[in-house]
């Protein structure tokens, strides 16, 4: 969205784009979830009065829009990329099966995941977690405009100190809302780590990949919790 009010700023999906195409470049296994808020909520005011089912279908109408709008931009960068929608719509994307997914990741194709789980009540994030688990993901990274997970608002206390790791029971404690409650309590069971990042600067995604010490890196109960240095 950019500084849009609404719909798609090309400077922004290129921005992303590359950085999905330079992360799968490496020979990385990359899927990707898009979500479709700069479109559509379901939850939003422009849903207002509207059946929630309905709105949310809507809503993964618009993530359809966003994962072929990306789909196109991705493939300008020389990288091939496929469509997987739980909603079929068979003219813009293939529908969502398990195994064609994964063996369109093992082709070293990008695999960008549309439609959320298909299911109203559902968030991205929820759907963003259950394709991670379903592919056997090694990570969830939530891609966002924030720098990771603080300990307090940053806005509203100067001396709030940004986790470079923390434990999934901390995070639950602390009440630290990394992401909707059922992703985050499936990541949990599950001990798929989550890694919360600002993809706003460029190359960002390729830079969590290769394992350097970007955003805040959500961990299961026996390792450690630790703050970033100089993030008071």
């Amino acid at each position: 969205m950019g500084q849009q009010r609404y719909g798609i700023d090309l400077d922004v999906l290129g921005i992303i784009a590359e950085q999905v195409a330079e992360t799968a470049r490496l020979g990385v296994e990359l899927a990707v979830v898009v979500g479709g808020g700069n479109i559509f909520r379901g939850v939003s005011e422009s849903a207002k009065g509207m059946d929630r089912a309905s709105a949310d279908y809507v809503g993964m109408l618009a993530t359809i829009m966003n994962s072929v709008s990306l789909q196109d931009a991705i493939e300008k960068r020389g990288v091939v990329t496929r469509v997987l929608s739980a909603i079929e719509i068979s003219q813009l994307a293939e529908p969502y099966i398990r195994r064609r997914a994964i063996r369109h990741l093992e082709k070293g194709r990008v695999v960008i995941f549309a439609a959320g789980t298909g299911n109203p009540f559902f968030t991205t994030d929820t759907a963003a977690a259950l394709r991670a688990m379903e592919i056997g993901a090694e990570v969830l990274l939530k891609a966002t405009r924030v720098d990771g997970v603080y300990d307090k608002d940053p806005h509203k206390h100067a001396d709030a100190r940004r986790y470079q790791q923390v434990r999934f029971t901390d995070a639950l404690q602390q009440d630290l809302k990394v992401m909707d409650a059922t992703a985050f309590a499936l990541c949990r069971d599950n001990e798929l780590p989550i890694v919360v990042f600002d993809m706003t600067h460029g190359g960002n995604i390729r830079r969590v990949v290769c394992g350097e010490p970007v955003g805040t890196r959500i961990v299961k109960d026996n390792q450690a919790t630790t703050f970033a240095e100089g993030a008071a």
